[in-house]
């Protein structure tokens, strides 16, 4: 089966959805996301969105936060551009329906977190990923010109060399196969321009506060496909997610802090003074590893966040979402500290696009967290995520339409997926085994603080893996967890080799074996392409 459209954009976040809805005026657009529409990261963010609101601050200021976060690696130009372009995308998320929380004046509500001098972060109360994505998912299911595709998952990309079964350089996206999960059939989805916006890879680590979809399809597929990746080392690490057996790593939003909430030891001694002069407010790099190094010091399995002296007011006006979700697990946030643990949270590096979004393959644009635009460098700034996302969707969104007049009206042939001599499997055990020793590898080995000789072992071990993984993929016929499996263990080792290129430590990636920062080597992106 074959499906033509003008736009297929795969994922369904903050980056997807209002990429399609700017698009969708002029052209076709095929939304193919591999659970619901609305299970994405962008449906978990509590904290929010940032952007230049206020008299007392200015786009100079979130420039200077992001730059310092990301360890002067981010591209000052791009910060500027996403910056300055920051009010304008809050304009156009109203439009669509999101309704930020407003004081008792009218005017936005501002929080302030970790790494910014300034309150900035406009949110609704502590769910405004879920108020983002309701007012999206709304947009796009009315819009005439949209079709979506709930539970289909996307295989592999479809480029002109592999229809032409030959090398083409610069090589040009024409679709992409993907996969029905109910019927089992694989699709054939041809348009003119293709966008991931597949979110992050968290599901790579043992613990992270990631959905369940983020298994990192979306730089898995560009890679295969020969796009260039670029600074896999740099994976976020959450300094504060709920620690509880039966949590799944729920996150304690960065506007707790921001709020005046106290990271505390378990005797209550605060700990935050002695390793940054933004003490609790420091940058999530330099707050995750200290708290890694508090609990193997004195060998305690969590930290305390203590916002108690706040009032019970307060925290419920302010954080009623968090507080209902801890009251679930018998911590009441009003009374008690809240025992919390670092877990993998957001992908920095991902695949190199340009200034409009677009891939080093033509008519390929990558947005939100699967791409690497310049704007995070070695540590992302809180909430500067939805601004990208945004942003990045319009000016994607604005690139493609000027490309499409251009493109030809016909679509090449393109072949249907071979499922050669591929069997049905009997051995769903390896998947699940796999699965379980890559994210434990990866969070042993290559974790908040590394070494030459854990990346060398996580390297060797991922590798290994990735063999079975091949025999079983061409073996058995391809299913939903097998194409994550494979995603995984291929982001995996991009994560790996790009640290193990890196020789010194700047922001999130921490190296025993290179402790300082080396501004004259490495001041710049680790990329990595497949060789064919």
């Amino acid at each position: 089966m074959k499906i033509i459209s003008d736009f297929l954009v795969i994922g369904s976040g903050i980056a997807g959805l209002s990429y399609a809805l700017k698009v969708a005026t002029q052209g076709k657009v095929a939304i193919v996301t591999k659970r619901e529409i609305s299970e994405t990261a962008t449906s978990l963010a509590q904290g929010g969105i940032a952007s230049v609101f206020s008299q007392e601050d200015s786009f100079e200021n979130h420039v200077r936060d992001t730059l310092v976060a990301g360890a002067f690696l981010p591209k000052e130009e791009i910060v500027r551009m996403v910056v300055e372009n920051g009010p304008q995308a809050i304009h156009d998320l109203i439009d669509w329906g999101v309704q930020f929380t407003r004081k008792a004046d009218d005017s936005y509500d501002l929080h302030r977190e970790g790494g910014h001098s300034h309150r900035r972060i406009l949110h609704a109360q502590d769910i405004t990923g879920r108020e983002v994505e309701r007012a999206l998912v709304e947009a796009v299911r009315k819009h005439p010109n949209i079709s979506i595709y709930e539970n289909h998952i996307a295989v592999d990309l479809i480029t002109a060399a592999k229809v032409a079964h030959r090398r083409i350089r610069p090589d040009k996206c024409l679709g992409a196969y993907v996969l029905n999960i109910a019927s089992k059939e694989i699709l054939t989805f041809g348009a003119k321009i293709t966008i991931l916006a597949t979110g992050g890879a968290g599901k790579v680590y043992l613990y992270t506060c990631n959905p369940d979809v983020s298994t990192g399809d979306g730089v898995a597929m560009a890679y295969r496909a020969g796009a260039t990746i670029a600074n896999m080392e740099f994976m976020q690490f959450h300094p504060t997610t709920l620690f509880h057996p039966h949590a799944k790593s729920f996150l304690i939003s960065e506007a707790v802090r921001g709020e005046g909430a106290i990271l505390k030891r378990r005797d209550g001694t605060a700990f935050m003074e002695k390793y940054h002069e933004l003490r609790d407010l420091a940058p999530r790099d330099i707050v995750a590893r200290a708290i890694d190094h508090e609990m193997k010091t004195y060998g305690d399995d969590c930290v305390f966040l203590d916002i108690t002296h706040k009032g019970a007011e307060f925290i419920k006006g302010h954080f009623p979402n968090i507080y209902e979700t801890c009251l679930s697990f018998g911590i009441d946030m009003t009374k008690e500290p809240i025992p919390v643990v670092p877990a993998a949270h957001y992908l920095c590096g991902g695949v190199r696009v340009d200034e409009w979004g677009e891939s080093d393959i033509e008519n390929l644009f990558v947005i939100g967290e699967s791409s690497c635009t310049g704007l995070h460098g070695a540590n992302r700034l809180a909430s500067n995520s939805l601004l990208e996302g945004v942003v990045y969707g319009k000016r994607a969104a604005q690139r493609s339409l000027e490309r499409l007049a251009s493109l030809p009206n016909t679509y090449p042939a393109i072949d249907p997926w071979d499922y050669g001599t591929a069997t049905n499997s009997d051995e769903e055990v390896v998947v699940a085994h796999n699965w379980h020793e890559i994210r434990l590898c990866m969070w042993n080995y290559v974790g908040i603080v590394r070494s030459n000789k854990r990346l060398t072992r996580a390297l060797r071990r991922v590798q290994m893996i990735q063999e079975e993984i091949a025999d079983y993929y061409w073996d058995f016929l391809i299913t939903s967890d097998l194409i994550e499996l494979r995603n995984i263990a291929t982001v995996a080792e991009l994560i790996v080799r790009c640290a193990l290129e890196r020789q010194e430590s700047r922001g999130l990636h921490y190296t025993i074996d290179y402790p300082e920062t080396d501004d004259i080597h490495w001041k710049r992106d680790t990329l990595i392409q497949k060789q064919f």
